[in-house]
């Protein structure tokens, strides 16, 4: 994804934004735990000059209880190396506590050959940058986990969703095998979740404009969806229980995603 305006607009905001404040109190004194989420601009928080362009992590808050804050770190343009590089793991690192979670999803920018400054290795580089995320919540009692990343829109003639992330989704599943890391497999199930709605339907969960035919980013129905797949992963993988989780069978209205002011969070 090659930088736009948008996303030096996202990139300007050094605060990610909370949906709670992280490390508020609950009952009886116990600090909440936070979900801070690393990834890139499918996940991001979107501004209002971006409408209707939506991140996941815009929409993963409705399906998880109030007192559960996520902490949107995400931003346009980043691979795991760039993201690394320019000091924003550290940033995350600096503020994660013992208990919280680290949701990581990267690929789209990794992929960028040509772009030296972020592109990675599947089966070398990328996986060598992902374990400093990794190592880097242990190290601080927090629990990483690793998502593989969504899928674009693309169809092949016949009508039949395409992969297009390469050999980066069966390097992240390696990895966390090996390191014992929760694995969200969002790759598969959003291809899955693409196929199942074809070719027409998935433009109205793509931001499919008058004037943009964007195959990558989400409107808010789609937003939604993708947040309410990561859901149901941190149920199956039991990186959440039952009670941290809610709505992942029931409509969420697209009216519920706002684009906040530059600079507003």
């Amino acid at each position: 994804m090659s930088l736009s305006r948008r996303q030096v607009a996202s990139a300007v905001a050094a605060v990610p934004l909370a949906f709670a404040a992280a490390g508020t109190a609950q009952a009886g004194g116990r600090r909440a735990r936070t979900l801070h989420i690393a990834g890139d601009s499918t996940a991001a928080q979107k501004y209002a000059d971006a409408a209707p362009e939506t991140g996941w992590g815009m929409a993963l808050p409705f399906f998880l209880r109030k007192d559960l804050p996520v902490a949107n770190h995400a931003v346009n343009g980043r691979s795991s190396k760039s993201f690394v590089d320019e000091g924003r793991l550290d940033a995350i690192l600096g503020v994660i506590r013992p208990g919280d979670l680290l949701l990581v999803q990267f690929a789209h920018n990794d992929e960028k050959r040509e772009d030296p400054t972020r592109h990675t290795e599947p089966w070398t580089t990328y996986r060598d940058h992902l374990r400093l995320y990794v190592d880097g919540a242990r190290a601080r009692g927090a629990r990483p986990v690793l998502a593989t990343p969504v899928e674009r829109r693309r169809f092949d003639a016949a009508g039949g969703a395409v992969p297009s992330h390469g050999e980066y989704p069966a390097a992240m599943r390696a990895l966390a095998a090996e390191e014992g890391v929760a694995l969200l497999d969002v790759q598969a199930l959003s291809l899955a979740l693409w196929q199942r709605l074809g070719v027409e339907e998935t433009k109205t969960y793509f931001n499919w404009t008058a004037t943009e035919q964007d195959n990558t980013h989400f409107n808010p129905p789609g937003a939604i969806e993708v947040a309410r797949l990561v859901a149901r992963e941190l149920l199956r993988t039991r990186v959440l229980a039952h009670r941290d989780v809610r709505r992942t069978d029931e409509d969420v209205p697209a009216s519920w995603i706002t684009w906040p002011q530059p600079g507003t969070v």
